[in-house]
């Protein structure tokens, strides 16, 4: 029907503008409903019998039963026609397919089950699957069972999981912190930390987490009592991601905290962080200087980051060599 189960790639073919207009026609040929899945009423108790395979391999959530007790399940691809065979065979109802954008299906998916809950429930058959995700940075690991268990398929997805997600929210900052009752997972958006939803059997993968991201950061996966910086270099979904990661040992466990940077969406220019003229002017005549040094301070959040970054990039040209984090450019 449509490239990745999106018809955004064949808009002007079908005469519209937006996805949404593209959905509404779409329910309109085939004589169903969309539904915005935002002021749908869920019917949870739904999920209670429904398989969590057959949501996440087919994209498709239960809404609930009408008066003749057929299920009403959403769905971005109502052409996939094997999909609904196969919910119907598995619950022994008959299926009413109802459209949602793929946005509000994935939202809500996420919602109940979480992140990573397809690689906890075992579907990891697809090893050639990666999300998306590219290290862009050879890895080098011993061969104990920490490392071994770091790489196996379904471990490096459930990382990718994680990951590729945080980028999509346009995250600032991961969280992954190791507690009593369980590990937890947080993301910082717009400067506020928020809890993800996770199926509590990720719990048995932290340590395997921990492993799995050292190894991205080259980090000694065998040290677990002293703190510890790294950094991984991505490309995800074809975008250069930066992560800056620091491992914390605690009480449960060891903590994670890892920086996004996303080189794709940040204006890396001094006029783009808006400085006031007198001070860009100041500033500009700082970093030009042959030798010295500049003090960047604040806050978690404040700009400390992209302001160097701005400043290398106000500055860097063919004649000048520039050394960062013992790397250079």
């Amino acid at each position: 029907m449509h490239n990745e189960g999106r018809l955004t790639s064949i808009l002007p073919v079908l005469g519209v503008r937006t996805e949404e207009q593209a959905y509404q026609a779409l329910a309109a040929v085939l004589r169903l409903k969309l539904v915005d899945l935002a002021k749908s009423h869920i019917d949870v108790s739904m999920l209670e019998h429904f398989p969590l395979k057959l949501v996440h391999r087919y994209e498709v959530f239960p809404l609930g039963t009408d008066d003749h007790g057929s299920l009403m399940v959403a769905t971005s691809n109502p052409l996939k026609f094997h999909a609904l065979d196969a919910v119907s065979a598995a619950t022994a109802k008959p299926v009413i397919p109802v459209v949602a954008l793929p946005a509000e299906l994935g939202k809500l998916i996420k919602s109940h089950f979480g992140v990573g809950a397809e690689t906890i429930e075992g579907l990891m058959a697809q090893v050639t699957d990666d999300m998306g995700v590219e290290v862009l940075e050879d890895l080098d690991f011993e061969q104990g069972g920490d490392a071994q268990l770091a790489q196996e398929a379904s471990v490096v997805r459930l990382v990718n999981e994680i990951l590729t997600e945080a980028v999509e929210v346009r995250a600032s900052d991961i969280h992954i912190e190791a507690r009593e009752t369980g590990m937890r997972i947080r993301y910082r958006i717009d400067g506020v930390l928020q809890t993800q939803p996770m199926p509590p059997e990720i719990n048995r993968f932290q340590s395997a987490i921990v492993s799995r991201l050292k190894i991205m950061s080259r980090l000694n996966i065998a040290e677990k009592r002293i703190p510890q910086d790294g950094r991984i270099k991505l490309k995800v979904s074809g975008r250069e991601i930066d992560l800056r990661l620091s491992i914390i040992p605690m009480l449960h466990g060891e903590g994670i905290v890892m920086r996004i940077l996303d080189k794709d969406r940040m204006d890396f220019t001094l006029r783009g962080i808006g400085m006031d003229e007198d001070i860009y002017a100041q500033f500009g005549k700082l970093i030009k200087q042959p030798h010295g040094i500049v003090l960047v301070t604040g806050p978690t959040g404040s700009g400390k980051t992209t302001t160097l970054y701005s400043a290398l990039n106000e500055i860097k040209d063919e004649a000048t060599k520039i050394i960062t984090n013992g790397r250079p450019d």
